[in-house]
């Protein structure tokens, strides 16, 4: 079942009628976030990551930036790889922008160095990957071997939390699942409020490492 169509006056209608209801909410997730900059902090020791360029600790992820935004990978095994963690990643974008803002962005995840760095060489990523195995870096974030973003603050030689959220909070970031929020058959998944008729699967079976999809992703 499609949308009603409709006159083109009476569509301007129904979007300023959305459109209050939208700013509302922008609104609401301003105040949220200024809520957000006013939480308290908690310091954090030091941990031995594996880069692709030795070991780091938790300040040295920082790249001498002030801020640090942490994506903690799902950690599935031996072969086994997080569909919606990989597709995380492929939504975030070059990351001079966040720099030029004193904050850096890392993904780091508790499988083992070299299953990791082989998954980001395959999948063709460039931002900075740490494993955490043998810490207990996962654990002190509340993830173990889930996934979560987590923001660090650094102040002198200390490192602070100031923030984490996982589930649905990490979904709200990426920009694949917001752009599919604004079209009419929305993620097209089962949980989803949506008219009777309209595509719906079980929640992210839909979801492939990007070099599965093969000619599906062809529809031109």
């Amino acid at each position: 079942m499609l949308p009603e169509v409709v006159s083109a006056e009476e569509w301007q209608r129904g979007r300023e009628a959305l459109l209050v209801k939208e700013k509302a909410l922008t609104r609401a997730f301003d105040e949220l976030a200024a809520e957000r900059r006013r939480l308290p902090m908690v310091r954090f020791g030091e941990y031995a990551f594996e880069g692709v360029e030795g070991t780091a600790g938790l300040g040295e992820l920082f790249e001498g930036r002030r801020q640090l935004i942490v994506y903690q990978m799902m950690d599935l095994g031996s072969d086994g790889y997080c569909n919606g963690c990989s597709s995380f990643v492929d939504n975030i974008g070059h990351l001079a922008h966040l720099n030029a803002r004193d904050t850096t962005f890392v993904v780091v995840s508790d499988m083992p160095a070299e299953q990791l760095f082989g998954w980001r060489r395959r999948m063709g990523w460039t931002m900075p990957f740490y494993s955490s195995r043998g810490t207990t870096f996962a654990a002190d974030c509340g993830f173990n071997s889930g996934f979560g973003l987590s923001v660090f603050l650094r102040d002198a030689d200390h490192t602070y939390r100031t923030y984490s959220t996982q589930a649905r909070g990490v979904d709200r970031l990426r920009p694949d699942f917001n752009l599919l929020d604004l079209t009419p058959l929305g993620r097209q998944e089962e949980w989803e409020d949506t008219p009777p008729g309209r595509p719906q699967t079980p929640t992210m079976a839909w979801l492939r490492h990007h070099d599965e999809y093969g000619d599906a992703n062809d529809r031109r």
